[in-house]
């Protein structure tokens, strides 16, 4: 394959990348459908969230379908957003490049009290209290509506910044479920008690999970010893490479932002869920 040329951008930080045919609507190509529901999460007490699931036009209601999870769901379904998920699943599913595939578009969590958003308790914490909620109650109520397919290589999570963060997370803890991994600008570096991933990698843990990760070279934190959004992306990217991981890094210019993820999320995509995986 011969990639056409393009100069690299001179200014790292101000950088817009241009979104691809699969990120517009097409003509001729039926939208799906796309329904929201609120949930009172078991695993997170006191708060409560609203979920989007996006059905494929056409789907065949006796064959399994794949299934794509997206974390902070509305930023990530917007049509008029820089990620539009449903409008890239909607063009992959009907021009073949992946199989019929349900997605959910799950919002953080939030409460009452002095701190309403739940976001940052759900996304950047390592244990396995997210991936229980997005695989016991999220695709279990999901489940009961639609038949989706229980093999893991036919699943993927997605998320950006701490969303990227829940995304690695949930997969590392249930890989028997998410068998791809989609992290967009993790906030590793924000995690609480630091970033678990490469010492746990470099131990010998293992998990049969695919990794795609972005980072960019101008992200929060860049040029510091400590908090640099840019170096943890690249440790763990490394870290996942040593031990032997199916891992896909792609670096570019810009900053945390998630633009230059909506123009990836195709291609994340194609390469989590395509017939060529």
């Amino acid at each position: 394959m011969t990639v056409p040329y393009r100069p690299l951008p001179q200014d790292l930080s101000d950088v817009r990348y241009e979104h691809g045919p699969d990120s517009h609507p097409r003509p001729g190509v039926p939208r799906g459908t796309t329904t929201a529901w609120q949930l009172d999460a078991e695993a997170y007490p006191g708060t409560d969230r609203t979920v989007w699931t996006h059905v494929p036009a056409g789907l065949d209601p006796d064959r399994p379908a794949a299934v794509a999870v997206f974390n902070d769901g509305w930023w990530y379904l917007d049509p008029d957003g820089d990620v539009r998920g449903a409008v890239v699943l909607d063009n992959l599913v009907a021009c073949g490049a992946l199989p019929p595939t349900i997605g959910v578009f799950v919002d953080p969590g939030v409460c009452d009290g002095p701190r309403p958003k739940n976001r940052n308790v759900e996304y950047d914490a390592a244990d396995d209290r997210y991936a229980r909620c997005l695989v016991d109650e999220v695709l279990a109520r999901v489940g009961r509506e639609h038949r989706l397919s229980d093999d893991p290589a036919d699943a993927v999570v997605v998320g950006g910044s701490s969303g990227g963060n829940a995304a690695f997370t949930a997969a590392w803890h249930r890989p028997d479920r998410f068998g791809q991994a989609v992290c967009f600008l993790a906030s590793f570096a924000q995690m609480p008690g630091g970033n678990p991933y490469p010492r746990l990698l470099a131990d010998g843990a293992r998990r049969p999970v695919r990794w795609f990760l972005q980072a960019a070279h101008r992200d929060l934190g860049w040029n510091r010893p400590e908090c640099n959004w840019f170096a943890e992306n690249l440790r763990v990217a490394a870290a996942l490479a040593e031990s032997g991981h199916d891992v896909r890094l792609v670096v570019g210019d810009g900053g945390h932002s998630p633009q230059h993820a909506g123009v990836l999320l195709p291609d994340a995509l194609r390469w989590a869920l395509g017939p060529c995986t």
